[in-house]
């Protein structure tokens, strides 16, 4: 059942993806380019932004490299985007970072590295731009966390936690919002192939690319789904764990995700 109101087109839909510089971020704004939206696009990487910028019609992209992590940096960002089209329709969150830890190697500056970026960085996003969102009951949120915030999982000793608080902001977000007609997009990919899994030393299972991530992520966001999650071979797999008596979701997590 689709929770939110569903997008007919993205044609002239005014869209701000932070985290656009690479992977699934990349794969989304090339995508909503090409249906026909205006595409704020930002990063730290500023070169990638502007080999974007370059390859589209002028009024169709804006480069606005910024810390994610920065408030000041997403205020001026979203200041800048309605000085020229008045405010925007979507916000795609996806900046993240990803320290595979366990309890042997815990490190707690990567610790406080993950959790700045992929905690405080998408709610200082929305701190931007709720009173617009609320002022005008318009606009939507998506925000890219990951079906490692579903349960405990190995090698994810501060990553999981920073997933799972989003899960939890999303849905908190979902509930406040819903009565002021604001859609919002809890987006929870499984393996993806980009710069964050690269140096992975361990299987994964259904890993898919970044361009496959985008296709599902605005197919879920034109059906007006809540709950985008993929690829439904391995997520529903971790939703399944997560429900069952903790002696079996240890032994089943140690059977089948041999980390």
């Amino acid at each position: 059942m689709a929770l939110n109101n569903p997008v007919i087109s993205f044609y002239n839909k005014r869209i701000w993806v932070i985290g656009a510089s690479s992977g699934i971020g990349l794969a989304c704004t090339k995508d909503f380019l090409s249906h026909g939206a205006k595409v704020a696009i930002s990063a730290r990487r500023a070169d990638v932004l502007h080999e974007i910028n370059d390859a589209y019609p002028s009024d169709q992209v804006i480069a606005l490299p910024i810390d994610a992590r920065n408030s000041a940096d997403l205020n001026s960002a979203y200041n800048t985007i309605k000085d020229a089209w008045g405010g925007i329709d979507l916000m795609v969150f996806v900046s993240g970072v990803y320290h595979p830890m366990r309890a042997d190697n815990f490190d707690l500056s990567n610790a406080k590295e993950i959790i700045d970026l992929n905690v405080l960085g998408p709610m200082s996003a929305c701190s931007t731009v709720l009173p617009d969102f609320i002022s005008t009951h318009s606009g939507g949120i998506a925000i890219v966390s990951s079906v490692a915030g579903y349960s405990g999982l190995p090698k994810a000793l501060a990553y999981g936690p920073s997933k799972a608080a989003m899960i939890n902001f999303c849905e908190n977000l979902y509930y406040d919002l819903k009565p002021y007609g604001i859609s919002v997009y809890m987006i929870n990919p499984g393996f993806v192939a980009t710069d964050a899994t690269a140096n992975n030393d361990f299987h994964m299972p259904a890993l898919i690319s970044p361009e496959r991530a985008s296709e599902y992520i605005l197919d879920g966001i034109q059906a007006g789904k809540f709950d985008i999650h993929f690829p439904k071979r391995f997520s529903f797999f971790l939703k399944f764990l997560r429900i069952l008596p903790y002696p079996v979701y240890f032994y089943l997590l140690k059977k089948f995700i041999k980390i």
